[in-house]
Parts: C-alpha cells; sequence; structure tokens
C-alpha cells in the first residue's frame, strides 16, 4: 500500500514515519508513506499557497491551484483521494477497514481557514475525524495513516486485530498485567483460572459492561444474545453483574495458578 500525504508542512510528518510499527512497516516494504510539500507546487515567486477569500471573510483560503498541480504529479485513477475536512463524513473503524483495502491512498491537507471549494472536483470523498476545529489537517492525516497502516497484512498480527475495540460494535474489555495486587486493586481471579473457554466468554461480558457503561451508543442490541440481555437488564436496574457458575467452578480449578 502507498499513502501520499499533500502539505505545506513535511517535517510534521519526521517522527512519525520513524518510530515504533509505522517505522517497521516501512522497512519490511509492507507500506509506503510519501510527504508531498504542496509549496513546492506553488507558481508564486514567495511560495504561497493561501490567498484572501473572495468575497470578504477572516483569513486566509489555501489556494486550488498549488494543491491541484501536486495531485496531477502524484495520483493516478487508481489513487483513492480523500480532503481532510470538517465538512466530511466523521471517521469510524469501517473507514479504516475499508480504507485499508485501497492500493493507494492520497490525503490533502487542509490549512488556515480552509481550501477552495473547487477542490472538491478532484477528490474521492471528505472525511472528518470528529466534530472539532483543528489548525489544519496534519493531525487527521495521521490518525487516518496510523488506523489504516495497522490494518494491513503483516504489519501487526491478525489476533489483534480480532480483539481490538469497534470490532464487534464493543469496546475493548478491560486488561490487567503483574503485579496481581496494586494498592488494594486485585487482578480479577477468574483471569488466572487457566480454562481459555471460560476467560474468552468473561472477556465478551466485560467488553459489553464497559461499553454499557462508556460508549452504551456503541451497541447493537438487535445482535445480542438472551444472556447479553440479561447483563444489560441488571445494568439498567444498577445491579452487580454476579459470576456466574461456570465462572465460580473455573476459579476453584484454577487456583494453583494464581500467583
Amino acid at each position: 500500500m502507498k499513502i501520499k500525504i499533500l502539505t505545506i508542512f513535511p517535517s510534521f510528518y519526521n517522527d512519525f514515519l520513524s518510530t515504533s510499527i509505522i517505522k517497521r512497516a516501512i522497512s519490511k516494504k509492507l507500506i509506503s508513506i510519501e510527504i508531498i510539500d504542496i509549496r513546492k507546487y506553488s507558481l508564486d515567486k514567495n511560495k504561497r499557497t493561501d490567498d484572501t477569500p473572495i468575497g470578504g471573510g477572516a483569513g486566509l483560503i489555501m489556494s486550488i491551484e498549488p494543491i491541484y498541480r501536486a495531485l496531477k504529479d502524484n495520483s493516478n485513477k487508481k489513487s483513492h483521494i480523500v480532503l481532510l475536512s470538517p465538512s466530511g463524513k466523521k471517521y469510524k473503524q469501517d473507514d479504516a477497514t475499508r480504507l485499508s483495502k485501497e492500493k493507494e491512498i492520497v490525503l490533502i491537507c487542509g490549512h488556515y481557514e480552509g481550501i477552495d471549494s473547487r477542490i472538491e472536483k478532484y477528490i474521492d470523498e471528505e472525511i472528518s475525524i470528529g466534530d472539532y476545529i483543528l489548525t489544519g489537517g496534519e493531525i487527521p492525516s495521521l490518525v487516518l495513516s496510523d488506523s489504516i497502516i495497522r490494518l494491513v497484512d503483516g504489519v501487526i498480527s491478525p489476533s489483534s486485530i480480532v480483539e481490538e475495540s469497534f470490532n464487534s460494535s464493543l469496546l475493548e474489555y478491560p486488561q490487567y498485567t503483574y503485579p496481581r495486587v496494586f494498592k488494594g486493586d486485585k487482578i480479577p481471579d477468574i483471569l488466572f483460572c487457566g480454562n481459555h473457554q471460560v476467560i474468552d466468554k468473561y472477556h465478551h461480558k466485560m467488553a459489553l459492561i464497559t461499553t454499557y457503561i462508556k460508549r452504551p451508543d456503541l451497541i447493537d442490541y438487535s445482535s445480542l444474545s438472551k444472556e447479553d440481555k440479561k447483563i444489560i437488564d441488571l445494568l439498567k436496574e444498577g445491579k452487580d453483574i454476579p459470576l456466574s457458575a461456570e465462572e465460580e467452578k473455573a476459579i476453584q480449578s484454577g487456583k494453583k495458578f494464581i500467583k
């Protein structure tokens, strides 16, 4: 996969390209990322890429010509061109999955008060990462790039992707590591039982509980099992969720695993 980012601040990406998973993905040639300086395509003697808004208004507007020239030189019919804009569709995990299947993505970073609206003729879609104002599209371009790259085959282990938040419309279940007790807070005994089938069920239950408490809007109630619905009913009533008989039995059987 290729990702090309059109920006007026190319140095913004130095650390991103040389850190952690992104660096390894590039070194393994699983992906390539090219940062394109829009200023190089400006015909202005001072390499300006902006001008005052026609008809009045505050701030400056990015000119269409240098962006068009950059697109013409760095995209083709197979490129999927994305404008990062607060007017775009709100970005979700499904979009990351969809975009990870593209051969080449071109991300256009706006700045100042926006881009000449005629740019819309030359893009495939507009995407927003949320309902708030940023100084430019550089941070959103990092968000999209990171979320897409990690879904490319070979970048991270498939099992990690399967269990992550949003892949099942639920947030991820709580996770822990040693020490077993920290300032009086204990890791649940069930996680030491050694019965992975029971633990998987417990993880699902805790993911459901976590999602109901933190992001109830994510829950697809039509897809819930009878057991899931019972848990939701108890939560609505403000009641604690007890361990099941299967979980209690697994804890008793697995006490030898507890350190």
